[in-house]
């Protein structure tokens, strides 16, 4: 998964590689690879990108063209995630089981995602909102509105 609107954000602001790494605390060699999609960034590290540059995480996700939305609140709340994610599987009339198949792990992995016990991945946070066409800063509990987008 490259999120290419990382590397379009940091050229903007007229940063570094080595900059942005720094103001994420992580080494320059992990925000290389997050950036060139060699691996996954994080959700803490994402969420702490969009925060620094007030940028909403569907707009690094392509979904929207806005930038940002008015009231974002920073980092993600638990409990609303685990509550979202699971008003989303019900609404859609997927099963954990079904839910899994999707994103390729078992369900007992979705359910642990339902019970907050493990935050859900990038990778699979993108997955789930592209097919649905829902924000993930509303699925995160950073905004309430707008649920569903596109």
């Amino acid at each position: 998964m490259e999120l290419t609107k990382i590397r379009d954000i940091r050229e903007e602001m007229e940063l570094t590689q080595k900059e942005v790494a720094k103001k994420l605390n992580i080494a320059i060699g992990t925000y290389g690879m997050n950036e060139e999609g060699h691996d996954t960034i994080t959700l803490k590290n994402l969420i702490k990108f969009c925060d620094i540059f007030d940028i909403s995480i569907d707009y690094i996700f392509e979904l929207t063209n806005n930038k940002n939305y008015n009231k974002t609140l920073k980092s993600f709340n638990k409990e609303i995630l685990k509550k979202r994610l699971k008003e989303l599987r019900i609404e859609k009339n997927y099963t954990q089981v079904k839910m899994g198949e999707f994103l390729n792990i078992d369900h007992s992995v979705w359910c642990r995602y339902e019970l907050g016990k493990t935050t859900i991945p990038t990778s699979f946070l993108y997955a789930i909102c592209h097919k649905f066409n829902i924000s993930a800063d509303y699925l995160l509990g950073r905004i309430d509105n707008p649920k569903y987008l596109k």
